[in-house]
């Protein structure tokens, strides 16, 4: 029996992938870092045995899937090079696989992995559906008929996808050690736009997805009038945001989510012209919309005492004012404290003045060191540059976090996406001792 060897196991996209296969009676193995990262728990559960890095690993009844951060000189490559054995890259590996089934690619600046966990959610309670979700979730449902899967812009990489259908959430410039501009960011989703097979859904109040051009039907979702699905009469209460859709304006259904803020009735609303498209049965779909639970990193509290305690992995200026946003609609009795660590060298250099203008949304603001890539070039970047930027604000670190404590009715915001849950966790352990 062949088996998939995956190199780069814990990564994303490759550990849902190998989930995926798996459950689907694949005979999966994979190698990677011994550090701890969250995606593995998923594959331990499962018994999928995780490797160090060795030449040794590779044999030649096994098909080699690669991990787009590693070279081709990678001595696992080098030796399946050798052996002869099929090498894919992940994303070349995926959009061959896809074509088995029905498949949604869910994409965009911001939200993808959110929507994608909703449509997964809400898709699955009406047809067999197997997923793969950016934030390390993936299953595999042997008779699919549905695939959903988190399709990143990130190095034109979504170009290997020829989906039945594209979500696309929002166009943003994002990625600025690959994108030049936002027009270099739109160039990429207008080809993606034309590998799409039977229609696209997309955000119409997006002024850049307006423009988009397909050879299949777009449908229009937002909040304004000329959109094909709109929300309107949004209410907030204790259960969560509660609004009417209304198709090409005549009244359709009202429906409830547990999230707060716009861009989750937004994610809603692209799950649900999807699934209106595809005629899945609206009482299915009001009640999955209502018990989703969210995924890994998105808005994830613990209460501690008086405090909130929330873990996010907003690293965009839009998604860190969208986070706070929903904190403050969720607990406006509290106050809002953002705990940033900026992401790469060249993100927060790009958008140090959007940084400061959205963290100034919260009550206070902590910075964290950056979180840099070993491939990037630091300059003369330094926190401290984004600090001077924002009244108030404070940097702090793991041995300095008990400063968190005199912000007592308060909601914490631990926002980023490198190692910022190490500085909750510290947090915890201060508070717990």
């Amino acid at each position: 029996m062949t088996t998939y060897h995956f190199v780069g196991i814990k990564g994303t996209g490759m550990s849902p992938l190998a989930q995926i296969l798996h459950d689907m009676k694949y005979s999966i193995q994979g190698s990677d870092i011994d550090k701890y990262i969250f995606t593995q728990q998923a594959l331990e559960e499962r018994n999928i045995s995780v490797l160090p890095f060795q030449a040794e690993n590779i044999n030649d009844d096994q098909v080699v899937i690669a991990g787009n951060a590693f070279p081709d000189d990678h001595e696992e490559i080098s030796k399946a090079n050798e052996l002869g054995v099929p090498i894919y890259r992940y994303h070349h590996f995926l959009g061959d696989f896809i074509q088995k089934f029905t498949s949604v690619a869910v994409t965009g600046s911001h939200g993808k992995t959110s929507t994608t966990g909703l449509l997964a959610h809400v898709l699955g309670a009406a047809h067999p559906t197997s997923y793969l979700i950016g934030d390390g979730s993936g299953k595999g449902v042997e008779d699919s008929q549905y695939f959903v899967f988190e399709a990143c812009e990130y190095r034109r990489h979504f170009l290997s996808y020829e989906p039945s259908y594209a979500i696309m959430t929002n166009i943003d410039f994002d990625h600025p050690d690959y994108f030049k501009d936002v027009d270099d960011v739109f160039d990429a989703f207008q080809s993606m736009a034309m590998q799409v097979q039977q229609g696209i859904i997309a955000c119409g109040d997006d002024p850049h997805l307006q423009k988009i051009q397909a050879n299949v039907p777009v449908l229009f979702y937002g909040l304004n009038e000329n959109n094909d699905f709109q929300a309107g009469n949004i209410q907030v209460s204790k259960e969560g945001t509660t609004f009417d859709v209304f198709v090409r304006n005549a009244y359709h259904e009202t429906f409830t989510i547990p999230g707060y803020g716009t861009h989750h009735v937004l994610n809603a609303l692209s799950v649900i012209a999807l699934c209106h498209y595809e005629q899945v049965d609206v009482n299915i779909l009001k009640e999955q919309l209502k018990n989703f639970k969210g995924v890994k990193r998105r808005f994830t509290e613990k209460h501690v005492g008086q405090q909130v305690l929330i873990d996010d992995y907003a690293h965009h200026p839009t998604e860190i004012k969208a986070t706070i946003e929903s904190a403050k609609q969720k607990y406006p009795d509290k106050e809002v404290v953002a705990i940033f660590q900026p992401h790469t060298y060249t993100r927060t250099q790009t958008f140090l003045k959007e940084f400061a203008d959205s963290l100034g949304h919260a009550d206070a603001v902590y910075l964290c060191d950056i979180f840099g890539s070993a491939r990037e070039d630091r300059g003369n970047l330094t926190i401290e540059n984004l600090q001077e930027r924002i009244d108030n604000s404070h940097i702090i670190r793991e041995e300095t976090i008990d400063l968190l404590s005199k912000h007592t009715n308060s909601v914490l915001l631990f926002m980023g996406a490198g190692d910022i849950q190490k500085y909750q966790k510290a947090y915890e352990s201060q508070m717990a001792s």
